[in-house]
């Protein structure tokens, strides 16, 4: 993907819908930072949330990833072709392998002061799938180094609780630089959206300091999943 032309595109679409940087960035749970870095070049939106943006403000996908055919040009071929590939994979991750469902989407967001987190969930009338892909913490801790972090998703129904998924563990990391490269791709969950109910789904993160274990729970909120 063409980093300046993504650039150009968040910035145009935050112009036109006449929002400033904090405010894109507060739809989206993330830092005005970092869209600033979206806006420069030196950082692009996670694949997830561009496909959300791309529904968000009611545009295709393949202009957001600016596939255009050249000629002539075979660094540009090569592009156009990695570029399909991504949108095939997208589509295959969406559909599920199904080609008859049609999938729809709700917001997952935090319902914690110290976490922001943003993710997906993408459902049809038989199953769900979970994406999890941006977590910030802005907590007292930012600047601890823990021992040993790590993370797990689950699911809370009638006093049981499910894990269902877990991050690999780190060592010797802040809880801060740890999170980023934390991420939940769920596919094929036996799991209608009626079926969440508020704050059913929430993270774990157990952090050793010292022999000592701390832990964060994050509840998790599904926007109008009924």
């Amino acid at each position: 993907m063409n980093n300046e032309k993504i650039s150009e595109f968040i910035k145009k679409i935050r112009k036109d819908n006449h929002l400033t940087q904090k405010e894109l960035a507060d739809k989206y749970l993330v830092t005005y930072q970092a869209v600033s870095k979206w806006e420069n070049g030196k950082n692009i939106p996670d694949i997830q949330l561009l496909i959300q943006m791309s529904k968000d403000f009611n545009m295709d996908l393949s202009d957001i990833l600016n596939i255009k055919k050249e000629k002539n040009n075979k660094k540009k071929y090569i592009y156009i072709i990695t570029s399909i590939v991504i949108i095939i994979t997208l589509i295959l991750i969406i559909i599920i392998g199904n080609k008859n469902t049609s999938f729809e989407f709700k917001t997952i967001e935090s319902n914690c002061n110290d976490f922001k987190v943003y993710g997906s969930l993408a459902y049809d009338q038989k199953k769900s799938s979970i994406y999890i892909s941006n977590i910030n913490y802005c907590g007292n801790d930012k600047d601890e180094v823990f021992n040993e972090l790590s993370c797990s998703l689950y699911e809370k129904n009638n006093n049981v609780i499910t894990e269902i998924s877990k991050c690999d563990q780190k060592n010797n990391i802040t809880l801060e630089e740890y999170l980023k490269n934390v991420k939940f791709n769920i596919d094929n969950y036996e799991k209608k959206c009626k079926d969440y109910s508020k704050d059913s789904l929430y993270l774990e993160i157990n952090a050793s300091i010292d022999n000592n274990i701390k832990t964060y729970k994050i509840p998790l909120n599904i926007d109008n999943c009924n």
